[in-house]
């Protein structure tokens, strides 16, 4: 497209590093902690050729999302935007560029712009459909705009990006179904129970999945936590993580029916419940339902106990199985996504190249308004006999005579500024 004719502050430029492109030790090196996030937007503004600028920090990535002075570019094949941006990592991490570089990605233009699509969309995440990135580029707006590196441009690319995100949120079900074991696990209880509220949750056995299992629980409703577990300390030590009680293992089954959902990881080699504890318990609480989630190898619970009416039991393959046909639904919505970023970013880009014919336009029209006022003023005296009616008519007729000369030209600039004819 023409420079002459276009509104466009700058070059729109994304660096960054992420899950994909470079190991934790790299990313930690980079990652910047919520306490000096606006410090380093602050810092990132004032590199040269900078004009906005936003920071986005997070386990998985770090990006620079930056406008800059077309001027800034310098005329090699390597783009002097690039060497700017490395230095700032560089000097505001004091990590040396040969430790990034190789990890770097680098987008421009209608890329960065499909680039950030993806990624508040939770496109690009490690687990595709993840909510939490979206919050997470909100907040590093929020701190850019707080710190003035967001204005114009960017601040009209970042409410189309969410607007983005929030269509593909409800356009496709990409983030309905749990891709992990622990998420996949309060799903399941949710089903059985209708509502976690005030549910009593037994963690027998101190596997780490177990925990995480529980925590997703908690999170969920889930009122208090039971710990058992062969050394005492240990269980105490969990109890003492939750705020939960400590059961006795020698008293395991004297206690276990007052949990509502079991979650076992021990290493025994034998089955710790069987089918005649599973009627125990369900008759100690009156046949109220209980949930076993068994993700003990080998399993501590012996499946036959899914006989009794009123007991749900889980493995560990029964949980992943689930989770992969979750994974699997969310792959086929992320295609259907990946529709919309591609629909999303055409119109974006599109729309930025109708605002660059609007200085031709508007030049154009002045300029026939200008040549018309002055026909007029020529012609004045010939005009002086005119009643004020006739005046009005012949304004209004030369006007109108503008506006039909003007609309060739116009529709053709506009024109001029769709994708497939952007010269």
């Amino acid at each position: 497209m023409s420079t002459t004719t276009s509104t466009r502050p700058g070059s729109l430029v994304l660096l960054g590093i992420n899950h994909t492109t470079a190991p934790i030790e790299v990313r930690e090196r980079l990652a910047i902690p919520a306490a000096r996030l606006a410090d380093a937007t602050r810092t990132l503004l004032h590199q040269p050729g900078i004009r906005e600028g936003l920071i986005l920090s997070t386990c998985n990535r770090v990006e620079l999302l930056t406008l800059q002075d077309d001027a800034s570019e310098a005329s090699s094949n390597q783009p002097k935007t690039k060497a700017d941006l490395l230095r700032f990592l560089h000097e505001y991490f004091s990590v040396p560029p040969h430790d990034i570089q190789p990890h770097l990605y680098e987008f421009r233009e209608s890329e960065a712009v499909r680039h950030l699509f993806r990624v508040a969309s939770s496109l690009d995440s490690m687990v595709v459909g993840e909510p939490q990135i979206l919050g997470q580029v909100k907040d590093s707006y929020t701190v850019a705009r707080e710190v003035g590196a967001v204005s114009t441009h960017l601040e009209s690319l970042l409410q189309r990006t969410f607007s983005v995100a929030k269509k593909i949120r409800t356009e496709t079900q990409i983030g309905s179904s749990s891709v992990s074991i622990a998420s996949v696990a309060v799903d399941l209880a949710r089903k059985i129970f209708g509502s976690l509220e005030g549910k009593t949750v037994l963690l027998v056995g101190a596997g780490k999945m177990s925990e995480l299992a529980a925590r997703h629980l908690i999170q969920q409703g889930a009122s208090s936590i039971l710990v058992a577990n062969r050394t005492q300390s240990r269980a105490e030590k969990i109890a003492a993580e939750f705020n939960g009680t400590v059961i006795a293992f020698d008293a395991l089954y004297e206690q276990a029916d007052r949990a509502d959902i079991v979650i076992t990881s021990t290493g025994s080699p034998q089955k710790l419940f069987g089918r005649s504890h599973g009627q125990h318990f369900l008759h100690r609480r009156r046949n109220r339902p209980m949930f076993f989630i068994d993700i003990a190898v080998p399993r501590d619970v012996d499946p036959r106990m899914n006989e009794v009416e009123g007991c749900f039991v889980y493995d560990i393959d029964d949980l992943q199985q689930v989770a992969t046909a979750n994974m699997a639904d969310r792959s086929r919505e992320a295609a259907a996504a990946e529709t919309i970023v591609s629909r999303e970013v055409d119109k974006y880009q599109q729309r930025l190249q109708s605002l660059d014919a609007v200085p031709a336009i508007k030049a154009l029209q002045q300029r026939a308004e200008e040549l018309r006022q002055a026909e007029l003023a020529r012609s004045q005296s010939k005009l002086a006999d005119l009643t004020p009616q006739q005046r009005e008519a012949v304004e209004a007729l030369t006007r109108a005579l503008t506006a039909k000369l003007l609309h060739p030209q116009l529709t053709a600039l506009r024109e001029s500024t769709r994708p497939k004819d952007s010269e």
